[in-house]
Parts: structure tokens; sequence; C-alpha cells
């Protein structure tokens, strides 16, 4: 509901695509910078803690928002600055929860499941969220989305508070925040499957997930609609997201993730393709459907794979460049989207985002043969793939299925 209203709010006060465009890269701009260095924290300290520490910042800054907007104190450099305030929390949350999850599961073959099933919480919220937002925008203005916002953190920060988990042992560390960072860059960057899943992830994040920046202007003024024709668009990106979420959480094994990480760039970039020539409505929300099915499972089968064959002393690094890649890259996309949007107008800008999505997911297929050759090993090594005995090359070596 923030997020709507955010945008809406900042698009009603300036009428500027270049102002949707700065205030989502003040959102994400220290995702990029500090991410990396919250890793290492990650690894470090106690995750449960820092998940707890960003949650309540997180509620102070909904609730600033909220008074400035409900008072008609806002201006667009307040909506800047909360961004900013917003992104740095964010920077140090997501590594911290991503990394968390895995502290929660017994049993490390259920965590592609266990992903799909926050992914299907986080898009059940996406998809009833931003059409609330749309009815509360139309009746009574932003503010009351900010507030319910902030009360909304109560919840989760009892919930954090409620978790009894095992004491966690962190091996102490004597040596500086570069040189963790250093190695954590080694080690991604040198393993070719964590590698080129980030580097996917970048394309997409840089070139076509700043479509979400240019829905108040498509449901404006291509649209001809309201702020409840942008509820629903979103709500429509939600339902696809939701979806892909579910089927993601239904597969029984991690096996075969690599080559729906591809397969879902690919349907991401068509869908943002079809999604620039509409000019109907229930043609914009049927497309939105499949740009949400698509994004949603890149993403849950890329975190799922990178934490399924990450060192365990090095997760936390690893998914703070998920973060970076994901994230990060994202501002600016935004800002780059926010630009061209100017000046040669939305549609063509979400077409050219589609055609870069999908030329990453021909390249990353290209890819697929040597990944599943990197991949099987770390499988057998975790139990995924059974081992036949030591000296004798695993069984699964010569039968795994070729969709690794």
């Amino acid at each position: 509901m923030q997020q709507i209203a955010m945008t809406w709010l900042v698009y009603r006060l300036t009428n500027s695509a270049f102002l949707l465009g700065i205030v989502g890269f003040a959102s994400q701009m220290p995702s990029f910078l500090l991410s990396p260095f919250a890793g290492v924290l990650a690894d470090r300290l106690n995750r449960h803690r820092v998940v707890i520490a960003t949650q309540v910042l997180a509620m102070v800054q909904a609730l600033i928002l909220a008074i400035l907007t409900l008072t008609s104190t806002i201006s667009i450099w307040h909506i800047i600055v909360l961004s900013t305030f917003l992104g740095l929390v964010n920077a140090f949350d997501i590594p911290a929860r991503q990394s968390f999850l895995l502290d929660m599961i017994e049993n490390k073959e259920d965590l592609g499941n266990a992903i799909a099933l926050n992914s299907s919480m986080f898009n059940g919220a996406r998809l009833i969220g931003p059409s609330i937002a749309g009815l509360v925008i139309a009746a009574i203005g932003e503010g009351p989305c900010f507030l319910l916002n902030a009360l909304s953190f109560i919840a989760v920060i009892a919930a954090l508070l409620a978790m009894r988990l095992p004491a966690q042992k962190k091996k102490p560390q004597h040596r500086g925040m570069l040189h963790g960072f250093k190695e954590g860059f080694n080690y991604a960057f040198g393993f070719m499957p964590i590698k080129y899943i980030l580097i996917l992830l970048a394309l997409v994040s840089m070139m076509g997930m700043p479509y979400s920046v240019l829905m108040p202007i498509v449901a404006k003024d291509i649209l001809h609609g309201g702020p409840h024709t942008l509820g629903f668009l979103m709500g429509a990106t939600g339902i696809g997201a939701l979806t892909g979420a579910l089927y993601l959480a239904s597969r029984k094994s991690v096996i075969g993730l690599a080559r729906w990480i591809a397969l879902s760039a690919a349907i991401f970039g068509i869908g943002l393709v079809g999604f620039s020539f509409s000019r109907s409505l229930w043609i914009s929300m049927a497309l939105l459907f499949v740009v949400g099915f698509g994004i949603m499972v890149q993403m849950a089968a890329s975190n799922t794979i990178l934490q399924t064959i990450a060192d365990d002393d090095k997760r936390g690094r690893v998914m703070s460049f998920y973060t970076m890649a994901f994230m990060g890259i994202a501002p600016f996309g935004s800002l780059m989207a926010g630009s061209l949007a100017g000046e040669i107008g939305a549609p063509l800008t979400l077409f050219i985002s589609g055609i870069a999505c999908m030329i990453g997911a021909i390249a990353f297929a290209g890819k697929l043969p040597l990944l599943r050759k990197e991949i099987r090993p770390v499988y057998v090594k975790i139990g995924i793939i059974p081992e036949v005995s030591s000296g004798i090359q695993s069984a699964a070596e010569l039968t795994i299925p070729p969709e690794t």
C-alpha cells in the first residue's frame, strides 16, 4: 500500500516522470552501495536481532511519512529523504532476512519450498495491498495508506520477538570489513553459477524492473484512469507473481530451477513487450499477470539456487550480492526509465526494457550446460543428489536429468 501511495503522491504533487525516477533511485541506491558490506555483517552478527532492528526503523519511517502526509506538510524533498532512509534500512535488512531464512529450516532440501512460500505471502500482500491502496487513495488520500503500513509493523515485530531459535555460533572475525567484502566477492564471482545468476538478475533489474516506476504514467496518461486503475494494474502483477510463487512452492526438488531462471526471464520480457502496445485496461492486466509470473519465478528460483549452493559462512555475503543485483541496480534503471519516458514516452521505454530482458534470457540459456556441470557436485555434497561411494564418480553425475 505504501509503495503505490508514494508513487501516486509523487506524480500528483509533481506530474513528473523524472521525479518518479528520482524517488525510485533514492529508495534503492543505498542497496547498491551498502548491501555488500551489510552482507559481511549478516555473516558476523545475529541475523535475528538485525532483522528486528531493521523492522523497527522501517516502522519509524512509515510513521513519519504518515504524519507529514496527514498534516498536509509533505513535499517532494521529504519523500526523497524518507525514501533514502528506507533504502538504507533495506540495505541491511534484506541480506540479513534472506540468509536468516535458512536458519529457520532444518532440512536444506526444503529451502526451495520455504522461499516459494515466503514469496507467496509477499505476493499475497502485493496482490491485496495495491487494490486496497487504490480505493483508499481515491476515497481519503495517501496518508491513511502510510499509517496502516506503520501500524502493520507491530505484528511483524511481535512475531519476530516470539521466535525461539537455536543459538547461532559465529566464528570470531579478526579481519576488517574490507577483507570480508573481498573474500565474499571473490567467492561469488569466482563460482560460475553464482556469477551468471547475479549477472542476469542485474540485467533484468536494470532494464526490466523499472516498469513499476512508470505505472502511474500508464494508468493516468495511457489508460486514462485514476488511482483505482493503478491499483488494478499492480494487483494483476501481484496475481501473476503469487501464481509463480505457488508453482515453485509445489515443486518437490530444486533440480530444474536453473532452466526456469532462463525461461522466466524470457516470459517477463515478452510480457513487457506486449504491455507496451496495450491501450486496454483488461489486456494490460492480462499482460501484467505474465510480467508478475515471470519476475517472481526468476527471483525466487535464483534465490533458491544461490542459498542452496552457497557455503554457510558466506551465505550472507552472497545474498547481499543478490540484493545488490536485484534491488541495488534498480535505482539506475529507475532513473534511466524516468528520463527516457520523459523523452520518448512510457510505451517505447517499456518495449526497449522487454527486449533487453529477452536477450539476457537467451544468453543465460546458452550457459546452462556449463552451469549444470558446476552445480551437480554441490548437490551431491549436500545430499540433494545421492552419491554412490567415495573414489567413484557419483551416479548422479551420469544420470541427473539435464534440467538441473
